[in-house]
């Protein structure tokens, strides 16, 4: 299982990176929009088990909604003198208030579950409210204006490889330390040593990178990270939960090693918009 999650990840990888660095901010929401149009597909699995029509109905829902912000708010009016369009500023905030109250769902859990479980307009709306705001957070990001010391591209990948060091930490830590259940009731697998491992990881990585990030204070920069950490590990919780009500192993198929596209980008969906706003209030 280990080889086939690596050699997924590596032939990933370079795709990844070409659609961060080399595809213009129309291009790369393209891109960004159509992953989430997989990953809407593989969310009505939570909604309904086994019901094509519902997975089907739920992506055009998030077909709609992308469609109808890129006619609202096209990209290039974003940024404006360095300030991002109150509209998806709003966005971003609405998806960090639906990821305090996904924390508190999880910690709940599976009391809290007698909520939504049998409510298939709530667990779609659970569904919009993780993916479109993850979705406009790539994109602000990725569109970053020039000329603020950093690129929108460089900002883009700071968060995968916040997410990556997080993940990578916690299963290596997790499967040499581990051994104090984090939240079994959600995912048994998952350890607190394997959190403090991933943890560490990325603190490496903001002390590596605090060189780069121009007029910014390391205490600054290492918050930031950790922070972003945290809500990455709770975006892959919430996705744990989701299945786990379900009772899904794997989101999907369509990644050997990974499952589906929802269990490659869960913890990308939590990280993306909070890190994105932790940049707008401390950073610019």
């Amino acid at each position: 299982m280990l080889k086939q999650r690596v050699l997924t990840a590596v032939l990933l990888l370079p795709a990844a990176l070409a659609a961060i660095f080399l595809l213009p901010p129309l291009g790369f929401a393209a891109v960004i929009a159509g992953v989430m149009l997989l990953a809407a597909r593989e969310w009505g699995s939570f909604i309904q088990p086994n019901q094509p029509l519902v997975s089907f109905s739920f992506t055009l829902s998030i077909g709609a909604l992308i469609a109808a912000l890129g006619f609202i708010l096209p990209i290039d009016t974003l940024w404006h003198q360095g300030q991002l369009h109150p509209l998806a500023k709003g966005i971003l905030q609405v998806g960090a208030v639906w990821w305090a109250v996904a924390l508190g769902l999880v910690i709940t859990y599976p009391k809290s579950q007698s909520i939504w479980r049998q409510n298939q307009m709530l667990k779609a709306v659970f569904g919009q409210l993780t993916l479109i705001p993850a979705f406009v957070a790539m994109v602000v990001l990725h569109s970053f204006p020039e000329g603020k010391g950093i690129s929108g591209a460089a900002l883009v990948l700071s968060v995968f490889l916040i997410v990556w060091g997080a993940d990578t930490g916690a299963y290596f830590f997790g499967k040499a330390f581990g051994k104090h259940k984090m939240m079994p009731n959600v995912s048994p697998g998952k350890t607190l040593e394997g959190l403090g491992g991933g943890l560490l990881v990325c603190a490496a990585l903001g002390v590596a990178g605090w060189h780069y990030l121009p007029n910014n204070g390391l205490a600054v920069v290492i918050a930031v990270v950790l922070i972003t950490a945290l809500s990455s590990a709770l975006g892959d919780l919430s996705e744990s939960m989701f299945k786990r009500c379900a009772k899904i192993k794997d989101s999907g198929s369509l990644l050997p090693g990974h499952g589906g596209i929802l269990d490659r980008i869960d913890s990308i969906t939590a990280a993306m918009p909070v890190f994105a706003l932790l940049y707008l209030y401390w950073w610019i």
